[in-house]
């Protein structure tokens, strides 16, 4: 057994202390040592590895809350998910993309981080990966901190309008309440960045637009920051025609899940194919998530871990060879 007693400063004390020692009880969740916090000291008790790991992430917590963070149970788990990997928490989780209100946006794991690189440095970033792992929220943030430097002229965000057990003429109102449904996630977003009235006057005033895929043919677009979402249900030839729109300083963010496609069996995603397409091209980087950057509800990362282990046991089956048999005449 070792002990070690780390003295912290009284700020960072009694975030550590939390609600009714809420934050220590999910500190001692992630790690495999004893955690006691008497005034400004804590004193960390198990076998000499655990105990520190435990003394690093005590203080990488220390410096995050040092420079404002406040820490939560989602923080920690952040915080372990990014030490898995060998990185300084701080370093990743430290890069602030976008504040509103009460509102703070970074990432919360290595691939969230080099998803931020890769918008700030390439005009187009591929984001790939299952739900849940940030692919579109901090894209929509990035969008709307670009749009609040000025670095851009307005937001464009785009989805296809590809049927998932509904079809669009069964759906009541005109063509934009019919494909509402298909881009309430990206308002819905979108209203977490700013005030619903800003909101409104963006739209209005053809700031932000949101439109179905269709209706990018035959556009241009200039100074624009454009997110194309859900794109494992297009087209390789609606992905090039999406593409091919890439104005004049402008940014494209292209965001999807290829284990979601809503596609016909016989149609290829155009997803799947821009990979072997665009790979190595100056200027396109693709970011590919796991299961490891879900971080929403910890349920859906257990889904997200299923479902994968489920298409692996599959996987061989659906690649044995047909069955060669014949039928009897």
């Amino acid at each position: 057994m070792a002990r070690r007693q780390l003295e912290l400063s009284n700020d960072v004390a009694a975030e550590l202390a939390g609600a009714q020692d809420v934050i220590l009880k999910t500190l001692e969740e992630h790690l495999s040592a004893d955690i006691f916090l008497r005034g400004n000291v804590v004193t960390l008790d198990g076998d000499a590895e655990a105990v520190q790991l435990a003394a690093t992430v005590v203080r990488e917590l220390s410096e995050l809350v040092a420079r404002g963070h406040e820490i939560g149970p989602a923080t920690i788990e952040s915080v372990s998910r990014v030490l898995d990997q060998a990185e300084s928490p701080s370093q990743v989780l430290d890069e602030v993309v976008w504040r509103h209100r009460n509102l703070k946006v970074a990432p919360k794991s290595v691939n969230q981080k080099r998803y931020v690189d890769a918008i700030k440095r390439s005009t187009i970033t591929f984001g790939i990966g299952p739900a849940g792992t940030g692919k579109t929220f901090l894209a929509m943030a990035m969008a709307t901190a670009a749009l609040s430097r000025r670095e851009v002229n307005r937001i464009i965000l785009c989805r296809p309008a590809v049927e998932a057990g509904e079809r669009l003429g069964f759906l009541p109102g005109d063509l934009m309440a019919k494909v509402d449904p298909y881009l309430r996630p990206l308002f819905d977003a979108l209203h977490d960045m700013m005030d619903a009235e800003r909101v409104s006057a963006h739209l209005e005033r053809g700031v932000i637009e949101v439109a179905p895929l269709a209706f990018m043919r035959g556009r241009t677009l200039n100074d624009s920051f454009v997110i194309l979402d859900e794109a494992q249900n297009t087209s390789p030839e609606q992905m090039k025609m999406f593409l091919t729109r890439l104005g004049f300083g402008s940014k494209m963010v292209v965001t999807g899940d290829i284990t979601q496609i809503d596609l016909p069996p016989a149609q290829q995603s155009g997803l799947v194919v821009v990979g072997d397409i665009l790979a190595g091209v100056d200027g396109v980087e693709f970011v590919r998530f796991g299961g490891e950057d879900v971080v929403r509800h910890k349920l859906v990362q257990r889904i997200v871990a299923a479902y994968d282990d489920h298409s692996t046991r599959q996987a061989p089956a659906a690649l044995r060879p047909a069955d060669h048999r014949r039928r009897p005449a």
